[in-house]
């Protein structure tokens, strides 16, 4: 089952987006800091059979704008409501990873009206500390770009599932590969989450949602208990031996788990 690619512009900034077949209910799904939307691939071909799945590259992503000018929590969240109404997207149930599982959660905390539900995978509302943007940073900046192929970016992004979802995100150039993204870009676009905790928005989603964690992830302990506390309805899940990047480990097991939550939520059977 093929995907169709979509362009939303939204103030000047390009917004591209892989449109999978479906004529269920709309999902929309987000990719983490530095990924890109064929992340999801395996996840959206296992939902698409009964449900319309639509992948977003965000800004400064992927094959969307590469430098935005805005890269403001807001501004993600303004374009999440930009393609969901351009691409005719009823009432999606948003589902994100990381930073897109963040830029989710504030979009049903903002948007009651328009998000029918919310997955988050390996992603909470608790501040990331100050010094998130400078490691995030090092971290991009350890990347021995270009790569001399993509095979030697998988190794070095860990191998297997993991390895090879990452090095699909690169491009061609005449000297090698290279990330298709900014890094300045993706320092920036951590500001805020440096800055503050969004206790407050988690507070105040009220459509049902979903936490999805890894066993070895990043959310810590006594931030998936003060999630609970503060949304009593919350379902959560935690998949065994697997880290963040679970949705790129076990496509398999995590699109069970959501679809088993979208049939709930939306009323679909199999």
């Amino acid at each position: 089952m093929a995907w169709t690619q979509r362009t939303v512009e939204r103030d000047g900034t390009r917004l591209v987006c892989r449109d999978w077949p479906g004529r269920g209910p709309d999902v929309l799904l987000l990719h983490g800091l530095a990924g890109h939307a064929g992340e999801w691939d395996g996840i959206a071909r296992a939902l698409s059979p009964r449900y319309h799945v639509v992948a977003v590259d965000q800004r400064g992503h992927g094959a969307s704008e590469r430098h935005p000018g805005d890269v403001s929590r807001a501004a993600y969240v303004a374009d999440v409501v930009t393609v969901a109404a351009r691409l005719g997207l009823h009432r999606p149930v948003l589902v994100g990873q990381s930073l897109g599982g963040h830029t989710a959660l504030l979009t049903a905390a903002a948007h009651p009206g328009l998000v029918r539900a919310l997955v988050c995978v390996e992603a909470g509302p608790g501040g990331d500390g100050p010094d998130v943007p400078s490691r995030i940073g090092g971290w991009l900046d350890s990347w021995p770009v270009p790569f001399p192929s993509r095979d030697a970016a998988a190794r070095f992004f860990g191998g297997g599932a993991v390895g090879a979802g990452w090095a699909a995100g690169l491009e061609q150039r005449d000297d090698g590969w290279w990330p298709r993204f900014d890094r300045d870009v993706m320092v920036a676009s951590l500001a805020e989450n440096a800055r503050r905790s969004f206790w407050q928005e988690w507070s105040g989603i009220t459509c049902p949602t979903l936490a999805v964690w890894a066993q070895r992830g990043i959310v810590e302990s006594r931030e998936v208990d003060e999630m609970f506390v503060r949304q009593p309805g919350l379902r959560g899940v935690s998949v065994p031996g697997t880290g963040h990047d679970l949705h790129l480990e076990r496509p398999d097991l995590l699109s069970r788990v959501i679809r088993d939550f979208l049939d709930e939520v939306t009323g679909t059977s199999s």
